[in-house]
């Protein structure tokens, strides 16, 4: 048997699949795509072992299932006979939407499932993994999961009602962080710096604030107040992004990613 099979290697499923290959064997780990040469090619990348959906339906403990809420039906309908068919494996869902009652039901029985919710930084080894389980998980299983999990960044236990809101905050937020970042080197751009050079010290700066912020465990306000020197230049553009809305915007993108993952569940 196989540790891990990932059915699905795109941005998310990929970004697991290689933090995995960091933490066991890439001999153990078995993946398949939409197509053969993409499956071939990632494999070829991390060493780990190209497949089709039925051989990891059949051979994987850890069936990972990185496919889109609206393609999860058709996987697991087309695999749910192999699945009735064995024990000893593992459902594993990273679809937004989709509680592991869903993932059980659509794979046609009552199967052990984790859920996670992973974010794109996990390719780098920062990333924010939130994760539930349902009780046929065991405590075992889930902490060989888990261990083989570390290399991607933050593990974080989340009750399952509260998984698509942490998705809209963690997995969607590089998108609006990288949007964030776009926006100052332009800012930056627009003052005459090199944009490889603006792009570098807004993403550094996101970077170290970040840090900055989890290390000391102070409030963002507070870290904010302390680069506001009264009738300074910060303050100034303080101003400008209170006029432009930026805190009420972010919010509303927010809560309308989490809406979004809410029209997925059954």
């Amino acid at each position: 048997m196989y540790k891990f099979g990932f059915i699905g290697v795109g941005n998310m499923g990929g970004a697991i699949a290689m933090a995995v290959a960091k933490a066991i064997d890439p001999n153990e780990i078995l993946v398949c795509g939409k197509g053969k040469s993409r499956a071939a090619s990632f494999a070829e990348s991390y060493g780990v072992v190209a497949s089709d959906m039925q051989t990891i339906a059949k051979d994987a403990k850890f069936v990972v299932l990185g496919v889109k809420p609206q393609y999860m039906e058709e996987v697991l309908t087309t695999i749910a006979p192999i699945l009735a068919n064995r024990t000893g494996f593992l459902l594993v869902t990273m679809a937004a939407g989709l509680t592991m009652e869903n993932i059980a039901t659509m794979a046609g029985g009552n199967y052990p499932v984790i859920r996670i919710m992973p974010n794109t930084p996990a390719r780098v080894g920062e990333g924010v993994v939130q994760f539930c389980a349902n009780p046929l998980v065991s405590a075992g299983d889930l902490q060989e999961f888990l261990a083989a999990m570390k290399p991607a960044g933050l593990l974080d236990e989340l009750p399952e009602n509260l998984i698509d809101a942490g998705s809209a905050v963690a997995g969607c937020g590089p998108a609006f962080t990288c949007m964030f970042m776009e926006a100052l080197a332009d800012g930056g751009v627009a003052c005459g710096l090199p944009r490889a050079k603006a792009l570098e010290y807004a993403a550094q700066m996101v970077l170290g604030t970040a840090q900055l912020l989890l290390s000391t465990g102070e409030h963002p306000g507070v870290l904010k107040d302390q680069v506001c020197s009264p009738g300074g230049s910060t303050i100034q553009g303080v101003r400008a992004l209170e006029v432009g809305g930026l805190r009420g915007t972010v919010m509303e993108a927010v809560i309308a990613a989490f809406e979004k993952n809410k029209e997925f569940i059954r």
